[in-house]
């Protein structure tokens, strides 16, 4: 009865959508989330690695499509020479088209910090946007088995929560001038310790 309760906004996002889709009966449920979200102050969105999979299902293709006021896209430089259904599946003019085969394509690097593009359409607004994060912020939800180790050999060795890991492993991320988290989870992991350094990148005695 969640939904129900129309003080707070409430948004749900369905992760790996292709597994959900992939059944029928979740196929059949998403459509009705979609249909009927919007009555109980609630938004629906769906996350998925390739659009072939919200499309292929024709029970979600109309609902999600037809029902969605924002549309998110990484980087579709794959796709570009078979783009053209979902082109006019997305409803996307040439501009849009333009600017999407413009994410992270550009030189536009210089004096940034580490950033990925997404395309994002609101309406009939659209246009591509740089997303960047603080370090901890990765940390907490990076999937990648190296940078997880490493992060686990933090928090072992200095006995903390996982919070308190996550900002030291950080301050040592920073101190080391790596840039790319993976570089700097090898080199952990390599060492073998906490890396524990100074602002310069030096070992602390």
């Amino acid at each position: 009865q969640k939904k129900r309760l129309k003080q707070n906004r409430k948004c749900l996002v369905i992760e790996e959508a292709w597994k959900a889709i992939a059944s029928p009966l979740m196929a059949e449920y998403i459509k009705y989330l979609y249909k009927t979200a919007r009555k109980f102050w609630a938004s629906v969105g769906v996350v998925t690695q390739e659009i072939q999979d919200i499309i292929g299902s024709p029970i979600v293709k109309e609902a999600i499509i037809n029902n969605s006021d924002v549309v998110m896209l990484l980087d579709q430089s794959k796709f570009r020479e078979r783009f053209d259904e979902i082109k006019a599946i997305l409803g996307l003019t040439d501009v849009d088209c333009k600017k999407i085969f413009t994410v992270n394509r550009l030189d536009n690097k210089e004096g940034r910090s580490f950033f990925r593009e997404v395309f994002i359409r609101r309406g009939s607004t659209s246009g591509v946007y740089g997303v960047e994060e603080p370090h901890e912020c990765y940390m907490t939800y990076t999937t990648e088995r190296a940078e997880k180790e490493a992060l686990k050999l933090y928090k072992h060795e200095l006995k903390c929560r996982h919070q308190e890991a996550i900002e030291r492993y950080c301050r040592d991320w920073d101190a080391s001038g790596i840039g790319k988290s993976l570089a700097f989870a090898q080199k952990v992991n390599e060492a073998g310790h906490v890396l524990n350094l100074t602002d310069d990148g030096a070992t602390r005695r």
